[in-house]
């Protein structure tokens, strides 16, 4: 991969005068160019004597009139140049040309003819509005608009929350141009900066802005009038529908969230872009590189080098399918944004450089400066299917992250120290037998040190089942649609056994929670695979996994542990696959993995998982999660409150039941956990007894609910707890009602007789010595 030139900037027009305006270095400026590459924007926001201007120019030395504007310093700047696609002037494009007070010029570039001036408009509805961030986002601007309050304001509190997020279609025809109407997005909020991918608008608190309100971004989703507030760094993120336009005030939106947003840490950034993903790409003073996905996730991906950035120092970033490329103090860095692996680290010899839009050449990159073109081209391999390049450099690349953890030292550690430095010979060892392994299918082998070849004696299956797993995933991308989903199933499978016999530590759990959600059917039967559930002959769910695998299954977490986008607990991820696609098993699986628990630790151990979150808990914290509620979501959670047989499990569950007037149930469930403690039998039967005194609903099953009764109750405690009970009546109490709800000392009187009629707790002590013989008994002998 090499920089070479393609071009003097002869090819575009006028292109003596764009070398002479990049080089004057007195004046700062701006390139953009046109989604296509043909059209070149240069900004000038110079110093006097000179104006401020932008200056057009056309790639391949198109003929036409140029463009050309320029404007007093005292008169309102240029806020934001946006090239827009027409959909019925197809294959030209629109440049709008948008000034702080809301004027807004709309060019329109006619091959042969040059940019001709379709129209001006006013963006801004009010004559006072200053427009500080424009973007556009499909066939609509999107702008975040000043608007001064109309009295002299003291209270800065009340100042900062001036601006407003605004949004206007934008059609350009055969007839000219239309405004839409104005639509306000977000009213009352801090001044933001907006940034627009295909579907979605960053908002990118300023700079100059509270520090209450630079601690998060705002996301706003126009299809579903939908806002995404996150902290990207504390791994907060909620989304809130606007359904109406009362809702987009800008206090009301941080309302649910406010308590929470106040204790995070300001947002760190430097620099921010869009990449051709649809992500927002961010630069923190430190250096570091990450993206912050449209759903309110962030991921890092590269740490430049050079320690903090200053505040004036300029960092560009342009994304070229899946390599980020950033220009740093001369420095040209090509990052694999996936791997966050580092491609090329180029100096450049060019003072200023300004990325250029590759004209769907996708395997390389064009820089802009004030010699020419110059372009960096990605060389495939000859033979790509060989994976051994990345595997050695996967080997090294693991190896820095082991070492660095247990170092003491606070330099660095990098994949080129590592291979050169000679400390650490094992990742050396490793990556000299995948050569050789690898080396043997395609050329006759070399011969390997002793040490080396009993190391590959030793780790030959692993080293085999890792190679198969390898060339499924290059079949897996190589394969038709219709192979695709058999292959994927099977990829799945392994990779869930492999993490399942490998350690439960945070990246795993994050990987494992992306297999879940990207192959759901078949991470559900790859876990059915490595658990081996299946049911017996009696219809009774059984596992037969090792207790390594358990113990991995059980295991929660900390928060700190879980980091940051909400990633769930191993258990949880299978929860939710049971209620997905077989429901009925969660609560035998629920009950099974209690069985294990009490087998492996003791039920106050703080190290199992039930000395946490009781299990039953976790799993209906995965049944609440579903947007949607029914009744069968109601027998689940009835059923998984039962499986736990614990007390508070019963009783909730029983509460559950006389909520839902299933009473036929309600006795059922007393007759069968009134049997496991006497507390609990103590509990049931008051919980009943009060709602027998309150309603006539459990009239039919009294035969059945008396022999519940507890043998320490008395007629007393009895006659307390139905008084207590009883409901009150608005009017004064009849003797004789015509209601049939009332309750009545007939209905009570087979319960009183039974507890009157047994024998009490005093009477079973003396008993032995009430039956006695004789009466009093006799006197001892007295010792002389």
């Amino acid at each position: 991969m090499k920089l070479r030139q393609i071009s003097d900037l002869s090819d575009f027009s006028r292109g003596h005068w764009l070398r002479e305006l990049l080089c004057r270095r007195e004046e700062s400026s701006h390139v953009q160019s046109s989604p296509d590459g043909q059209h070149l924007l240069l900004l000038q926001k110079s110093r006097p004597p000179s104006l401020p201007r932008v200056v057009a120019f056309q790639r391949h030395s198109i003929a036409g009139a140029d463009l050309e504007r320029s404007w007093q310093p005292a008169q309102p700047a240029l806020v934001g140049l946006l090239f827009l696609q027409s959909p019925v002037l197809l294959g030209s494009w629109v440049l709008a040309v948008v000034w702080e007070h809301g004027r807004t010029e709309v060019w329109h570039f006619v091959v042969a003819v040059g940019w001709q001036l379709l129209q001006t408009l006013e963006l801004c509805q009010g004559a006072r509005a200053r427009v500080v961030s424009v973007c556009s986002q499909g066939a609509s601007l999107v702008w975040c608009e000043e608007r001064p309050p109309l009295g002299a304001h003291s209270d800065m509190s009340k100042c900062a929350f001036r601006f407003c997020v605004c949004a206007r279609a934008l059609e350009v025809g055969e007839q000219g141009v239309r405004l839409g109407t104005v639509r306000i997005v977000l009213h009352n909020s801090p001044e933001y900066r907006v940034l627009a991918s295909p579907q979605h608008v960053f908002l990118v608190p300023a700079a100059a802005g509270f520090a209450t309100t630079s601690k998060f971004l705002l996301i706003w989703h126009p299809e579903k009038a939908e806002f995404t507030i996150t902290a990207p760094s504390a791994g907060f993120i909620h989304s809130k529908v606007l359904r109406s336009s009362s809702e987009s005030d800008f206090r009301k939106l941080l309302l649910d969230s406010v308590g929470l947003l106040s204790c995070f840490a300001p947002l760190d950034i430097h620099t921010s872009s869009v990449s051709d993903s649809g992500g927002l790409l961010l630069v923190s003073t430190k250096g570091s590189v990450s993206i912050v996905e449209p759903d309110g996730t962030q991921r890092h991906i590269f740490d430049l080098e050079g320690g903090p950035l200053a505040q004036g120092s300029p960092v560009q970033l342009k994304t070229f399918g899946s390599i980020l490329a950033c220009v740093l103090a001369g420095v040209l860095y090509l990052v694999d944004q996936n791997s966050g692996r580092l491609v090329e680290k180029e100096v450049l010899s060019m003072k200023e450089v300004h990325f250029l839009e590759s004209q769907g050449e996708e395997d390389g990159i064009q820089l802009l400066s004030q010699t020419g073109i110059y372009s960096f081209s990605f060389s495939k391999p000859e033979d790509s299917s060989r994976p051994e390049p990345c595997m050695v450099e996967m080997v090294f690349e693991e190896a820095c992250r082991y070492y660095q953890r247990r170092s003491l030292s606070s330099s660095k550690l990098t994949v080129e120290k590592l291979k050169k430095g000679g400390t650490f010979q094992a990742p050396v060892v490793l990556a000299a037998i995948l050569q050789h392994s690898l080396r043997q299918k395609q050329k006759p082998a070399r011969g390997l040190q002793d040490t080396y070849a009993k190391l590959l004696s030793t780790m030959s299956l692993e080293l085999h089942s890792y190679m198969s797993l390898e060339l499924l995933k290059a079949c897996v991308v190589c394969a038709p649609e219709s192979e695709v989903e058999s292959y994927c199933k099977e990829l799945v499978e392994q990779e869930v056994s492999r993490i399942l016999q490998s350690d439960m530590d945070k990246d795993n759990l994050a990987y494992l929670n992306s297999v879940f959600t990207s192959f759901p059917k078949a991470a559900w039967k790859a876990t059915r695979s490595c658990l081996q559930l299946q049911q017996n002959g009696d219809g009774l769910l059984v596992a037969r996994a090792t207790p390594e695998v358990w113990k991995k299954v059980l295991c929660q977490p900390q928060l700190e542990e879980l980091g940051q986008n909400g990633m769930a607990p191993l258990f949880e991820l299978i929860c939710a696959s049971f209620l997905r696609f077989k429901p009925k098993w969660l609560p035998s699986f629920v009950e099974l993995t209690q069985q294990y628990v009490s087998s492996s630790w003791s039920y106050s151990s703080k190290e199992g998982p039930e000395g946490r979150v009781p299990l039953y808990k976790r799993a209906l914290g995965v049944l609440a999660q579903k947007s949607k509620h029914g009744e069968a979501d109601d027998e689940m959670e009835l059923e998984l409150l039962l499986c736990s047989k614990r007390p508070k499990a019963v009783l909730q569950a029983l509460h559950l039941l006389i909520r839902l007037k299933q009473w036929q149930r309600v006795v059922e469930v007393a007759e069968e956990f009134s049997k496991l403690s006497p507390l609990l039998n103590k509990e049931i039967f008051i919980t009943l007894l009060a709602e027998f005194a309150q309603h006539r609903e459990l009239d039919p099953y009294l035969d059945r609910l008396w022999p519940l009764c507890p043998a320490e109750l008395s007629a007393s405690d009895i006659l307390t707890t139905v008084l207590q009970h009883l409901p009150r009546s608005q009017e004064d109490p009849v003797p004789f009602s015509n209601e049939g709800s009332q309750l009545t000392v007939g209905l009570l009187k087979p319960l009183l007789q039974r507890v009157v009629q047994r024998p009490s707790v005093q009477d079973e002590m003396y008993s032995d010595a009430l039956q006695s013989t004789t009466f009093p008994p006799p006197t001892p002998p007295r010792e002389h």
